[in-house]
């Protein structure tokens, strides 16, 4: 791993509604005609009356109908100037308003992210890390010039997270590779404290990339833990803060998005493409996760820690991948319980199961943990001789449940498993050939790298 490279980029690998309107249908009444009788032909001749010398008075009502009309309309041409400029100043105040609002919000906002720095920065740490590469095993390699010694000194940095006061920290594992020779880290207030173990690490085929270290010696400095949130609480649009020792020279830099999707699963791989691991269950988020913000924190709103930044898509802008704080619960009580690591393993391969998965496979579930088959995974998929063999799983099982909790896309195997720890019995639902059973198993410890 090259100095300075700590994050792991990412192979590529893997109806409006119509309105409808209706009209009232109009009736028509037509006035009924006026009836009159007729003249009777036998009716007696009138006699004829003297015309009258004295007019009726008239009123012209046209004359008078007009300049009533007008006055009218002067009033309502005046009614709409009046109103029309104080609904244009109502607009231009409400406008006024909005864009008020809309700077409060954006103040607020940038407040908000200042404390959350403010809060969380000084439970971030730099984590600085020496490491030596293996040396050649070619017995002729110095024949050909080739140090056959103990191989490269590399230097490299990232980010870790406190846990406790005594200084626990946890990273992960690519932070501290196999072959590290010394570990300091160096706190937010730029104090360096060098006397630093490696707790332990999951191993390099593990999906779970982790590590944890312990600072032996504070120089009487206060270590302020970071607090840990529920990651099953997030939902896809959340606001997030992303804390790290951004390209391993800048401390504790800052960047916001939101979290973009989650259960993603993914093949990462060095910048020299010399190591690659498979990592599953991650939250995706366009928070900028930049190279050596590898193992510092993704925070909720609250300042709670979510997830622990881990990888990022070198061929894309501003896609990055955390791990769920819950896949980690489990760990960081068994290391601050015993003071090692112990990793709960239930000994399967799975793959979560999406409407794609489902489709692909043919299953008949939903969602769950889908347990492939070795011709389809390309390798064994029920360690032999780990719990799940003992308890009699079997390929192409689809567990549904731990005890009780269901697996879906916000609550993984991985994530619900996280929480317990090795020596727990738990009781799985699976579906097997269209049928519901459980199975008791009792986890054990997942291999280690030291």
């Amino acid at each position: 791993m090259g100095p300075n490279n700590d994050e792991k980029p990412i192979n590529d690998a893997n109806p409006p509604a119509s309105l409808t309107t209706s009209s009232a249908e109009k009736t028509k009444r037509e006035k009924p005609a006026l009836l009159v009788p007729a003249a009777s032909a036998t009716a007696p001749k009138a006699t004829k009356a003297p015309k009258a010398t004295k007019k009726e008075p008239t009123t012209d009502f046209d004359s008078m109908r007009k300049p009533a009309m007008y006055g009218v309309i002067a009033l309502v041409i005046l009614a709409l100037g009046f109103g029309g400029g104080f609904l244009g100043a109502a607009v231009n105040k409400e406008d006024s308003s909005s864009q008020s609002v809309q700077r409060v919000r954006l103040e607020n906002q940038s407040n908000l992210i200042s404390q959350i720095a403010k809060n969380v920065g000084p439970s971030v740490v730099s984590v600085n890390v020496t490491s030596q590469t293996a040396g050649s095993t070619n017995p002729y390699a110095s024949l050909f010039g080739i140090d056959n010694g103990a191989g490269q000194v590399q230097q490299s940095a990232g980010t870790g997270i406190i846990l406790t006061k005594d200084g626990l920290i946890m990273t992960n594992r690519h932070v501290v590779p196999t072959g590290t020779t010394s570990v300091s880290v160096t706190l937010s207030d730029g104090t360096v404290l060098s006397n630093v173990k490696v707790v332990g690490r999951t191993a390099d085929t593990d999906s779970l990339d982790v590590a944890f270290l312990q600072v032996n010696d504070t120089k009487g400095k206060t270590l302020v833990p970071a607090e840990i949130g529920d990651s099953s609480k997030m939902k896809v649009g959340d606001s997030v803060v992303a804390i790290g020792n951004a390209l391993g020279q800048f401390q504790n830099t800052v960047t916001t998005g939101i979290i973009s999707g989650y259960g993603r699963s993914l093949q990462a791989s060095d910048s020299g493409g010399t190591s690659t691991e498979n990592l599953d269950d991650l939250f995706q988020t366009d928070a900028a996760i930049n190279e050596g913000n590898s193992g510092g924190p993704l925070v909720n709103l609250d300042g709670q820690v979510i997830g622990m930044n881990t990888a990022l898509a070198s061929n894309s802008q501003s896609i990055g991948f955390a791990i769920p704080i819950n896949d980690l619960s489990g760990l960081i009580d068994s290391v601050k319980t015993s003071g090692k690591l112990e990793r709960p393993f239930l000994g399967v391969v799975y793959i979560p199961i999406t409407s794609d998965v489902k489709q692909q496979y043919n299953l008949s579930v939903d969602q769950g943990a889908y347990i492939p088959t070795a011709d389809q995974a390309g390798e064994d998929t029920i360690i032999n001789g780990g719990p799940a063999d003992s308890a009699g799983m079997q390929e192409g099982d689809v567990i549904t449940k731990v005890d009780g909790t269901e697996i879906n896309e916000t609550s993984s195997l991985t994530s619900v498993l996280g929480k317990h720890k090795v020596g727990d019995k738990v009781t799985l639902t699976i579906v097997r050939d269209g049928k519901t059973i459980t199975k008791d198993v009792t986890l054990g410890s997942a291999p280690t790298s030291s």
